[in-house]
């Protein structure tokens, strides 16, 4: 029986809007295991990370279980799941005999995913994902989600995460009722007009986004923070320590 991991994040966002220069900022890079499931698609920085680029879905657990046995290694980053998902589906459904039995197995994989690996591994995991605006036809409005397919669609992927932000792309006139410590307007920004960040939690304007945190992990002026993701692994290990 595993502890439970407290430092388990699903950073979701729209292309652009710096899913992964949020990575830049992290502590430690050689200590970081990068498993990109993007074709091998460069980072936009220099990262020192131990960089693994995925070509088969299943070899993300064989990824968890080395790291297991590498003291050095703290984080584990999946960039991303979307990607990740989708090379299931054109590797192991797009051409498999029995359809409905090829779409319980992607079901499998992934709890699998979360409920073995994810769940037994004592180092920081963080999974990027894209979203899409998707018509809720019951409530009629426009939500954003991360797009998945077959059962899992039901419940959502946000729900196997207990921490889930979002990158933006968000103009200062919309930053200023915020401000905090973790809030950091450059020169740049200032002569940019915008400036990328975290958005995380809900706001009135954003009330059909999936993201969620443990409560008051975040005060309201922290709503928006710097897009640096070791601002929100340092507060989940004060929140929980």
């Amino acid at each position: 029986m595993a502890s439970v991991n407290d430092q388990l994040v699903l950073l979701a966002g729209k292309s652009t809007t710096g899913k992964s220069h949020a990575l830049m900022g992290l502590k430690d890079p050689a200590g970081v295991l990068y498993l990109n499931t993007e074709s091998g698609k460069r980072l936009p920085f220099k990262s020192g990370f131990q960089e693994k680029t995925i070509t088969d879905p299943l070899q993300i657990y064989e990824a968890f279980t080395w790291a297991e046995d590498q003291p050095t290694i703290h984080t584990i980053i999946i960039d991303s799941l979307t990607y990740l998902l989708d090379m299931y589906e054109t590797m192991y459904i797009y051409q498999a005999v029995d359809g409905q039995k090829a779409w319980g197995e992607f079901a499998h994989y992934f709890r699998a995913l979360m409920q073995q690996y994810v769940a037994s591994s004592t180092k920081s995991v963080i999974f990027t994902a894209h979203t899409l605006d998707i018509l809720n036809k019951t409530e009629m409005a426009m939500e954003t989600r991360v797009p998945v397919k077959g059962a899992l669609k039901n419940n959502g992927i946000e729900s196997w995460f207990s921490t889930v932000i979002a990158s933006k792309k968000v103009t200062l006139k919309d930053l200023e009722p915020f401000s905090s410590d973790l809030l950091t307007i450059t020169d740049r920004e200032k002569v940019l007009g915008f400036k990328y960040v975290f958005q995380t939690q809900v706001t009135k304007a954003t009330l059909h986004e999936s993201l969620r945190g443990p409560l008051d992990l975040f005060t309201v002026p922290e709503t928006y923070t710097d897009n640096n993701i070791q601002l929100v692994l340092d507060r989940l290990t004060s929140y929980y320590n």
